[in-house]
């Protein structure tokens, strides 16, 4: 019996520890895609339905049986040893959208959280009798996230320390530069292929460096002055994101931008931000950071924007939908199987420059249009503007058009969907000739109070443009379903699939030569 009880024991310690390994990893891959904030990720874990999972569960049940110390304590080893282990392979066999990257702050708070699960460990033998280890691993594997938030907490003021250096040095790096122009980019949404278009554009006559992917936050642009800009660099293109009050202001207070683009206000993010009101204080924190000979270019077709006033520096406003409260319009609009034909005039000294993009969809137009603007005050010459517009090519999953094997259209717009986005790119869909027009979408997140009802809109906005709708996931499916319940698409046309793999197999199902399909949106792994 003693030698039954040391092997179970044995096993149990092992595969727990290896279980924790992967728990502890996945863990801080979601705090980190918290943006390793506490109250976020404290968040998630509570809405997402982690605490109660059937995992943490039979755990529960098996510690106690150990506790009792008796012959059910041995099948509560058991019971441990199997759910471990099969928690465990499926942790190490599951794939996320958004792995984990070991970050030098990732692998601090990973030991950190180690080296405090080791406090229970010393100490099992003295609360778990035979048992000892493995029934320590075995309640740190219960109560993993809390070991992630204090490791996250002991290590603030470390982390603290690193930030400002790295802060000061990014600093230095910039006052030595004087005569770099910097761009700062915001927005709602729009931000990413804003920069992306006007990068390519004054690549055409300037040495340009931008924030790459969505290195948007202060830590982003930090690491983006200290590893990309170069000493020769005459523009810096900056994205400036934004999730609570202060957070634009706290980029501009480094990098001291002499231009701002402000894209679009809206709906997004509603959960830190509580109010739109909040969201447009913020956004334009960069237009109150420009100089008095700076120069804000800000998007009149958002209503947030339109009615904010600036007497701080000049401003220009443009305008793709309402052009009657714009400086710069765009218009002569035409769409073909090539892209786009737009031409964008300056209503006040009435030129007009026109051009061809190979992009779809009046949020292009819109965002090519802010580029433009600032090019033309930076100097390019026309003709090098047209035909950088000519050459760009859509970013990676916001509206990207492409033809895939079998005959079928594929959209991609599977970036961070948002209210005006979704429409607009429901839109577009809807245009679309030829075979069937399928939606596939989980819906839009972090709308606080307005995340029902704005995807009840999403939905009666799919049912106007598309043939077929799959909704993918739990978490906005009854508010998809009201809408699309409301819109002229037929009931048998309408899916609700539990994960984006099943929505692949209805669309091989279903798919044929000639349909086009509208990804709208991809939830992060934070989301069900």
């Amino acid at each position: 019996m003693n030698l039954l009880v040391s092997a179970s024991s044995a096993l149990l310690t092992a595969a727990a520890a290896a279980d924790l390994w992967q728990v502890f990893a996945r863990d801080l891959m979601m705090l980190q895609q918290n943006s390793y904030r506490n109250e976020r990720y404290a968040r998630w874990f509570q809405q997402s339905g982690e605490s109660t999972n059937l995992g943490r569960i039979f755990c529960c049940v098996g510690l106690f049986m150990m506790l009792v110390n008796s012959i059910p304590a041995l099948f509560g080893v058991w019971l441990s040893t199997i759910i471990v282990i099969w928690q465990c392979v499926v942790l190490a066999r599951r794939k996320y959208k958004k792995p984990l990257v070991w970050t030098p702050r990732a692998r601090r708070i990973f030991g950190v959280s180690w080296l405090l699960a080791l406090i229970p460990v010393v100490a099992a033998p003295f609360v778990f009798g035979p048992f000892g280890i493995g029934g320590a691993l075995l309640a740190v594997l219960i109560l993993s996230p809390l070991f992630m938030l204090a490791a996250n907490v002991v290590l603030r003021p470390v982390e603290k320390r690193i930030n400002k250096r790295y802060y000061d040095e990014a600093a230095s790096i910039l006052a030595s530069m004087p005569d770099l122009k910097i761009i700062g980019i915001t927005g709602s949404y729009g931000k990413t292929s804003t920069k992306h278009y006007l990068n390519r554009i004054l690549q055409e006559h300037f040495s340009t460096t931008m924030t790459p992917g969505s290195f948007n936050t202060p830590m982003g642009v930090i690491r983006t002055v200290r590893e990309h800009l170069r000493p020769y660099d005459e523009v810096f293109i900056c994205e400036m994101g934004a999730k609570q009050v202060g957070d634009i202001k706290e980029i501009c207070d480094l990098v001291h931008p002499h231009m701002g683009i402000v894209t679009a206000v809206g709906e997004q993010h509603l959960e830190s931000f509580k109010s739109i009101e909040n969201v447009q204080r913020t956004k334009f924190e960069l237009v109150d950071a420009l100089p008095a000979d700076g120069l804000a270019v800000v998007n009149n077709d958002f209503p947030k924007v339109a009615d904010r006033e600036v007497s701080n520096v000049e401003c220009v406003r443009y305008a793709v939908a309402q052009p009657d409260v714009a400086d710069f319009v765009a218009g002569d609009i035409e769409y073909s199987p090539d892209g786009t034909r737009f031409t964008v005039t300056d209503k006040k000294s009435g030129e007009s420059l026109t051009l061809q993009t190979r992009l779809v969809g009046e949020c292009n137009i819109s965002n090519l249009m802010a580029a433009v603007i600032v090019a033309k005050r930076l100097g390019v010459p026309d003709d090098k503007i047209r035909y950088a517009v000519g050459q760009i090519e859509q970013v990676e999953h916001r509206l990207t058009v492409k033809r895939v094997p079998g005959g079928m259209t594929i959209i991609d717009d599977a970036f961070n969907s948002n209210p005006m986005g979704s429409r607009m790119a429901l839109e577009v869909l809807g245009r679309m000739t030829g075979g069937k027009r399928i939606v596939v979408t989980p819906g839009m997140i972090e709308l606080g109070d307005r995340q029902f009802a704005a995807n009840e809109e999403l939905g009666r906005t799919a049912a106007e443009n598309a043939d077929v709708a799959i909704v993918v996931g739990e978490y906005n499916r009854e508010a998809l379903l009201a809408g699309l319940a409301a819109g002229p698409i037929a009931p048998g046309n309408v899916h609700a699939v539990a994960t984006f793999a099943e929505a692949q197999a209805k669309l091989r199902a279903i798919g044929r030569p000639g349909d086009i399909v509208l990804y709208e949106n991809d939830l992060p792994d934070t989301f069900k």
